[in-house]
């Protein structure tokens, strides 16, 4: 039996969903949540085998219930289930250690299928997702002389990026006004050929830059 614990505060989607698992055979779920607020304790109590969790939840979100569960080391396997499929998003929940990404209007027949995927230790992503994060991560490769082209201010601020620094938290580290700050991120976005934070970081780190 497959356990599975549901953070969604979307009361209509998290019903529809405990109807799928009840009719499904394998699978239960144990628990529902309204927000992450106390995600790592749930987690611990009810020991789930995999964890549905949206997005964009009041109190504490589900980037943040994530980055919770994972710096306690706990390794169970996390579905991000969400409307969301921007780049910034994706990137964000596969860098603090997702383990998939899933669409909300995906099928119910997909759905279980991509729990049990996740459960038989793969990572499940839906194809439109998949496609993204394909693009997203093989971008960079494309344009690894362009840092030679970044001067040593913006390095710093795309270092700073890399640290999950706000627009307002690297014009304080360095000393300079907002508008440096987004004069600086748009002459990386153009000399790096990126179109958003996430593509940024992600080339910095697959540079070594930061």
């Amino acid at each position: 039996m497959i356990r599975i614990i549901l953070f969604e505060d979307n009361r209509d989607f998290a019903d529809g969903f405990a109807d799928i698992i009840s009719d499904a055979t394998g699978m239960e779920l144990v628990g529902a949540f309204e927000n992450c607020k106390n995600a790592v304790q749930n987690v611990r109590h009810l020991q789930p085998d995999v964890i549905l969790m949206d997005i964009d939840m009041p109190v504490k979100n589900g980037l943040e219930g994530l980055r919770s569960i994972r710096g306690e080391n706990i390794t169970t396997p996390i579905l991000m289930l969400t409307v969301f499929d921007d780049n910034d998003h994706i990137f964000h929940a596969i860098c603090d250690g997702a383990t998939g990404y899933l669409l909300k209007k995906t099928s119910p027949e997909k759905m279980l299928e991509y729990i049990s995927e996740a459960h038989d230790g793969g990572a499940p992503m839906t194809p439109a997702i998949a496609r993204k994060v394909l693009t997203l991560f093989s971008l960079p490769y494309q344009h690894k002389k362009e840092f030679h082209s970044l001067t040593a201010r913006e390095q710093d601020v795309l270092t700073l990026l890399v640290r999950g620094f706000s627009y307002k938290m690297i014009a304080s580290e360095l000393k300079i006004g907002m508008e440096t700050v987004r004069s600086h991120i748009k002459n990386i976005y153009s000399k790096l050929h990126v179109n958003s934070k996430s593509e940024a970081v992600a080339a910095a780190l697959h540079n070594k830059l930061a």
